[in-house]
């Protein structure tokens, strides 16, 4: 047997697990509840000064007297609410910032307003929860503009340090360079009958939805793709058939510098690659070169002069590459004729020998230091 008092339509019953894990109904002291109503406003009405991180968090603004009577209770930390519109049936969830409003009025989030339909000083009801902590969420951006956040992991991560709770069907708003996101909290784990859960000093895993009004671009044809061996393979056989076509290709050049003949022309055109052939959509296709050789889309034209003779100019570079000079000796040549007298001038016999004449003396290149009379020795 037990004693105290169970509430059915409290939600606290549900929040606890029996030893079989089943759900237990919780044992609750009437001096533990906290369950109050009050006005509710904006929190962009309140005096003072603008509390931005308020209105785009999930916490709420109580008077004085709402922190006196919880201080008398045997509440549980972090203080957590159950926000409730009664003529609406709409509920939500939210932790407690500050309790400096006046009294008989509560400030809410823009956006949770907006969640409760409600109008400033409408009546709302605040009775204290206990929430499990969160382990995954799943949220959908409501707007394609979120994409162009570049971090949005580390953006979300900022901004839910502005919140205690998150409900399955709000949609929440943050604030990231002056402009404002609003997303819809899809899925929640773990799953309870109040549909919302802790996020204060947890794990939670976040799983981004596409935005809303999100459309795929259109999918482009791919070649299918290959695994590591298979795609080795496939460019090593490429690789051999091009160095199959690409051997002993080239344009000759002639070295007395005249233009090809036809028949090489008709080689060297051969020779230059072909433009890439277009698919069905318009896409051109791989275009393989080999190593060196580039591609600009349009046949190569040879050099021409400004005349248009070709034989003169082809002539002209041939000229110049002609070996001319005169060629130098360390020595001055013998000339054949003057030693050939020299040996038909000798003495015949019997005649007075001739006096040896004395060598002329060398002075430059053009006296031939050889040149003069033989003698004999009879």
């Amino acid at each position: 047997m037990f004693h105290g008092a169970y509430d059915d339509d409290d939600d606290d019953a549900f929040n606890q697990l029996g030893p079989f894990g089943t759900h237990m109904p919780t044992l609750l002291n009437p001096n533990r509840n906290f369950v109050e109503t009050y006005r509710c406003f904006s929190v962009a009405m309140m005096q003072g000064n603008e509390r931005e991180n308020v209105n785009f968090g999930g916490k709420i603004i109580l008077p004085q007297s709402a922190l006196v009577k919880l201080a008398s209770l045997n509440i549980e930390y972090p203080m957590l609410f159950k926000l409730e519109n009664l003529e609406k049936d709409l509920h939500t969830h939210a932790g407690v910032l500050e309790f400096i409003a006046e009294e008989g009025r509560c400030y809410l989030p823009h956006w949770m307003m907006q969640t409760l339909l409600l109008e400033p000083g409408e009546i709302i009801e605040i009775r204290n929860t206990t929430l499990p902590l969160g382990t995954f969420v799943k949220i959908e951006p409501q707007s394609v503009d979120f994409l162009d956040i570049t971090n949005p992991k580390a953006v979300l991560e900022q901004a839910l340090r502005n919140f205690s709770t998150l409900t399955r069907g709000d949609i929440i708003q943050i604030n990231y360079n002056s402009k404002v996101y609003e997303i819809r909290v899809l899925e929640i784990r773990p799953e309870m009958l109040h549909g919302g859960l802790s996020i204060v000093e947890t794990d939670l895993e976040v799983d981004f939805a596409p935005p809303v009004g999100y459309v795929e671009p259109p999918r482009s044809k791919q070649q299918p793709k290959l695994d590591g061996p298979r795609m080795a393979t496939e460019m090593a056989i490429s690789q051999q058939v091009q160095q199959q076509k690409t051997s002993f290709a080239g344009v000759g050049v002639r070295l007395n510098g005249k233009p090809l003949s036809a028949g090489n022309e008709s080689a060297q055109s051969t020779s230059e690659p072909t433009k890439p052939v277009e698919d069905e959509d318009g896409v051109p296709a791989a275009l393989n070169l080999p190593f060196g050789q580039l591609f600009f889309g349009y046949p190569i034209v040879p050099f021409k002069p400004k005349d248009g003779n070709e034989e003169e100019a082809a002539g002209a570079i041939s000229a110049q590459r002609t070996f001319v000079g005169q060629g130098q000796t360390l020595r001055p040549r013998r000339n054949p004729t003057s030693a050939t007298a020299s040996r038909t001038a000798s003495p015949t016999p019997g005649s007075p020998a001739l006096a040896p004449s004395p060598s002329p003396r060398v002075t430059g290149g053009d006296v031939d230091p050889f040149k003069g009379k033989g003698n004999t020795l009879k």
